[in-house]
């Protein structure tokens, strides 16, 4: 066998020698059934799914949950069940939550997937079969026709007039025109004119190939390799939670450790010292911060689901909000992956503007400011011939798709629908002037030609590349003229076609073109392209002000995706694109160096396209990566968050990426990023709220322990507030809904702690006025004599009420609480209503009196505990106003 690669420079003759086929035959059964033996099935390699007992597990990869598990373990060992029991509890909720949402998310992935299985027609033993895809086998001749779909790789025998659709391998929006004839050893994949590839299907013509690659061996099936062998990073939470839980894990043994020598230093019992000193290891971890985090990403998954996006990895959900580059495709991605016409230049040097886009025949002709007649000859014989030198046909809405569809090659679908803009009856002109002679396009002449009879009157029409057309008019004058035209058109990311008539009736065909020169007369050039999405712009401009920086990294052509760049405003002034073959050649310190100006990365294959990831993530960007084809999937497994097209993309790109966008909309990913921030938002307020009760507790302990007061909480009141009171508003909290300046601010650095430094200016704040509070109110009830069990549940209770204001100070870092409408969480109002109902009957029933070691206390007293507990709300007021006064335009956080 030859090297994979090499089939496209053999000839026909060494390529049928070497797979020992007679392509006029094909293989024999006895023949097939040994390949089959040797090569396998002809399927691709695919990720083994994660059984449940493996999602289960990996719910508790975390810092957090083991910290918890220790606590448990100590109160366990010291013979505190309930606590044991309830920290235990909280783990397997967040256990089950988490592996709830993924499964589900998998499950809706499964849905999106085509179950229809691809059947391929091959020539075996002298006749034409109809077979599984899977069962093809190196050898097997493949009979190609419009429509078909390939399933596997093979090498052109002859084809007429055979046009491939590759965007999903290479990223080429155009159909690419194939030939037979050998090409050089360092050829592209783009540009193997002569193979055909699995996953690509045909537009025009038909054709027989050899088959040279099944499976693993094919293209699709390398890139599915590589994307399988793709390192699934970090996410930033995953990180910030590791290292926060460090932090906290020294945070808590330290603590441990201070209070044994304090303990010891005043003379203590050593059991009792060491259950204080469980108790504020105990106090010291947020119980509710994993679960907090665990359902806010769930609650961000169905806000994701109902804008489109379905994320099937709970922690990409945050991921999204801390995106700083988004690479995207262009093909189907920014633009419609719909040809079409977009200006026409007419001989007398006219330019026409076409509005509409697609392949919906709505829109109309401008010259100028002014509508174009349709009784403009000039117009009207262009139109008439575009129609008439055209293979293509479009399909109206029906109950199956309610999108106008094309048959045939894009290009001339755009043509017909240029025709349809100027009330031109294709049907009726094609009925008129029937086709009775024609040479069919080929990617050697560039050229078709065909010729129609009406009566006794002929047209004959061309249309192809501008150089071979005007080659043909033999006006040199003119030729200079509108090769310039082309030039100036070229330039704006259109493909142009030069459209001819001959002018004398008596052209005989069977020459060939010979018959046509010096006797034809150009109607005009027409320019089209593959449009850009109408939303995509504002998508775009909403990403630059969120501090997001889009990059196009396209298969297709540099001149064209940097000209659709610019019209998106994703290239700015001074941005370069860079090419495949420049890449190549670039160090990878000089890559990172020039990534800042980098806006388009064009005719890229999928290991550039990874390496284009990587080198951003070297440079501690946050990476998601947007794509639909298969030459996408390595780099979405790669990038932070890998985001695949739900509709056209394929089945590798969509069990590659972590979220799929199920309208393969643009913007869906933009509203995605905003919901993913929002997330993020609502976790950094969790987070403030969480640590700030933590500290809280731990401060007060601290200070009753080292100035000789008894403990002013128990070890299971504490673990009432961190679960019921931190409980019932935390998940609440994370329901909070968008602020509308959520796109307005920076995003966040990879390494950014999950506490920065703003959290750390609020939690002195809060945690100094709640501590001087609680700690206050303890030291004065025991100095007025109060029995210390009736002191302990007052201070209980007036931790408890501090905690209730301060999750109104979490909601925002600049707006006022007063000001601030709570009631637009109606989750919070009542988790605020709920917490104070638990707690009532903690302090005034006997059963939980027993459990929770609480007392009755005089109802007159909540008044004065109530009051003592805003004074935490009224100084983080002041904090805020004095913000406001400093930075009057400060953003929400």
């Amino acid at each position: 066998m030859t090297p994979d690669n090499s089939w496209h420079a053999l000839s026909l003759k060494d390529v049928c020698s070497i797979l020992s086929v007679d392509a006029s035959r094909g293989l024999t059964d006895a023949e097939v059934q040994l390949r089959l033996a040797e090569h396998g099935p002809n399927l691709l390699p695919e990720a083994r799914q994660r059984p449940l007992w493996r999602v289960i597990a990996s719910q508790f990869a975390s810092p957090l949950i083991y910290i918890l598990f220790v606590a448990a373990v100590i109160s366990a060992a010291m013979g505190h069940w309930t606590d044991a029991g309830v920290i235990l509890l909280v783990v397997f909720i967040n256990a089950g939550i988490g592996t709830f949402q993924e499964g589900r998310a998998e499950r809706s992935v499964a849905s999106l997937r085509r179950l229809s299985s691809l059947k391929s027609r091959v020539f075996r033993d002298g006749h034409e079969r109809i077979i599984e895809a899977r069962d093809l086998v190196p050898g097997d001749v493949l009979v190609l026709a419009a429509g078909d779909a390939l399933g596997a790789d093979a090498r052109l025998i002859h084809g007429a007039a055979l046009e491939i659709s590759e965007a999903a391998l290479t990223g080429e929006s155009l159909p690419v025109a194939k030939q037979t004839e050998p090409l050089g050893e360092d050829t592209p994949l783009a540009d193997r004119t002569n193979m055909v590839y699995s996953a690509t299907h045909v537009t025009a013509g038909r054709a027989r190939a050899v088959v040279t690659s099944t499976g693993q061996a094919t293209e699709v099936g390398k890139i599915a390799s590589l994307t399988l062998q793709a390192k699934d990073p970090k996410t930033p939470l995953e990180q910030r939670l590791a290292q926060f839980g460090k932090w906290l894990t020294a945070g808590a043994v330290v603590l441990f450790l201070a209070i044994l020598i304090t303990g010891y230093l005043r003379g203590l019992p050593f059991g009792d010292i060491f259950m204080v000193a469980v108790s504020q290891m105990v106090s010291v971890v947020p119980e509710g911060l994993q679960v907090a985090m665990t359902i806010g990403l769930a609650v961000g998954m169905q806000r994701m689901v109902r804008r489109r996006a379905l994320v099937r990895r709970l922690a990409a959900v945050e991921t999204l909000g801390s995106t700083t580059i988004i690479c995207t495709d262009k093909t189907g991605t920014l633009t419609r992956n719909e040809m079409t016409v977009t200006v026409a230049v007419l001989p007398d040097g006219r330019r026409v503007q076409i509005t509409g886009s697609g392949y919906n025949p709505e829109g109309g002709l401008l010259a100028g400011d002014q509508p174009v007649a349709e009784d403009d000859s000039a117009v009207r014989s262009l139109t008439e011939a575009v129609a008439l030198c055209n293979d293509a046909s479009l399909v109206p809405p029906d109950a199956r798709d309610s999108r106008w569809r094309a048959l045939g090659d894009p290009t001339e679908a755009a043509l017909l629908v240029f025709a349809v803009k100027h009330g031109v009856d294709i049907h009726a002109l094609q009925r008129r002037w029937q086709r009775h002679a024609e040479i069919p396009f080929d990617s050697d002449s560039k050229l078709m030609v065909t010729q129609h009879r009406c009566g006794n009157a002929i047209r004959t029409v061309i249309k192809g590349a501008p150089e071979k057309v005007l080659a043909l008019c033999g006006d040199s004058a003119g030729q200079q003229r509108f090769l310039s035209a082309t030039e100036a058109l070229a330039q704006e990311a259109l493909r142009v076609l030069a459209v001819a008539e001959a002018t004398h009736e008596s052209v005989d065909l069977q020459q060939g073109y010979d018959a046509l020169g010096g006797r034809i007369q150009l109607l005009g050039l027409v320019g089209q392209m593959d449009p850009p999405r109408e939303e995509v712009k504002a998508a775009v401009e909403k990403c630059l002000a969120a501090g997001i920086r889009p990059v196009m990294v396209t298969g297709d052509h540099q001149i064209t995706g940097l000209a659709i760049a610019r019209m998106l405003g994703i290239a700015r002034e001074g941005d370069m694109a860079v090419d495949g073959a420049k890449l190549d050649m670039m160090p990878e310190q000089d890559l990172r160096a020039s990534l800042d100006r980098i806006s388009v990365f064009a005719r890229v294959h999928p290991a550039q396209k990874l390496r284009i990831v990587e080198a951003l993530q070297a440079q501690g960007q946050v990476v998601a990566m947007t794509g639909d084809g298969v030459n996408d999937a390595p780099a979405l497994a790669t990038a932070d968050v890998g985001v695949a097209m739900g509709m056209t993309g394929t089945e590798v790109a969509k069990s590659a990426a972590k979220m799929v966008i199920t309208d393969d909309n643009f913007a869906s990913i933009v509203h995605a990023v905003e919901e993913g921030r929002l997330v993020r938002r609502n976790l950094g307020k969790v987070v403030l709220f969480l640590f700030a009760t933590s500290l809280d507790e731990v401060l007060v302990l601290m200070l009753a322990l080292l100035l000789g007061y008894p403990l002013p909480l128990a070890a299971v009141q504490i673990l009432w507030i961190n679960i019921v009171t931190e409980g019932t508003v935390t998940v609440n909290l994370i329901m909070e809904g968008l602020e509308g300046d959520e796109m307005k601010c920076r995003p966040p650095k990879r390494n950014e702690a999950l506490i920065g430094r703003e959290s750390l200016n609020r939690l002195l704040v809060m945690v100094g006025t709640s501590v001087a509070v609680v700690f206050g109110f303890f030291h004065w009830r025991l100095s007025t004599g109060v029995s210390h069990p009736l002191v302990q549940t007052e201070t209980f209770t007036l931790m408890a009420v501090c905690q209730w204001f301060n999750v109104l100070n979490c909601r925002s870092a600049t707006k006022s609480a007063l000001t601030f409408d709570v009631f637009r969480n109606w989750w919070l109002v009542g988790g605020l209503l709920l917490g104070n109902l638990l707690h009532f009957l903690v302090v005034y029933t006997e059963p939980m009196n027993r459990l929770f070691r609480t007392v009755p206390i005089p109802l007159a007293d909540f008044f004065l505990i109530g009051a003592l507990g805003s004074l935490v709300l009224w100084a983080e007021e002041i904090r805020k106003r004095l913000l406001s006064m400093r930075l009057p335009h400060s953003a929400s956080a």
